[in-house]
């Protein structure tokens, strides 16, 4: 689950603030029920807005799309392949090995 940006931070917490004094001052409501349904709801509508301010990231075009407008295209081995240099899955005989991704390719 991604953390939620500064902006939805800042959104939310306005929109509980100013939503539940709102409420609260429109309803004139003096007893402790009252209140309390109304900050739950203020709670609510505070993570309603701050769900729904968009995420950074790709366009939603890009995001139908798979992928990215920028992003280079290829599988993902061959994009970091150089010539000369093994994959860091291949460098390493032991399974469950990390190798170093700049290990040189041995001779055959």
């Amino acid at each position: 689950m991604p953390r939620p940006t500064a902006t939805q931070l800042v959104y939310g917490s306005a929109t509980v603030f100013l939503s539940t004094l709102a409420m609260l001052l429109l309803s004139q409501t003096q007893t402790g029920i009252g209140v309390a349904v109304i900050a739950l709801a203020g709670l609510g509508l505070g993570l309603l807005v701050a769900m729904t301010v968009p995420m950074p990231g790709l366009s939603r075009v890009a995001r139908r799309a798979g992928r990215s407008a920028s992003a280079p295209t290829g599988p993902p081995a061959a994009r970091r392949a150089r010539p000369g240099r093994a994959p860091a899955a291949a460098a390493d005989p032991r399974p469950g090995r990390r190798a170093d991704p700049l290990t040189p390719v041995p001779p055959q």
